[in-house]
């Protein structure tokens, strides 16, 4: 996830995630640009993935 790839597909990301995982609020799904590892590491927490799995379920989106 590059960073100025990440921020102009999140929304659409984001909005994808949040359908496959109920769990996730908007909260969860808050994209500052700088913060990538702080968001990667909270989305790993709730939904108990691994940063690889995690990552390759972003880019498979």
């Amino acid at each position: 996830m590059k960073a100025e790839e990440s921020k102009g597909n999140w929304d659409e990301q984001k909005d994808k995630l949040k359908q496959k995982f109920a769990a996730l609020t908007d909260n969860d799904m808050l994209f500052k640009e700088g913060t990538k590892d702080e968001l990667i590491t909270k989305l790993q927490q709730k939904l108990g993935k691994t940063k690889e799995e995690l990552l390759k379920i972003i880019e498979g989106l």
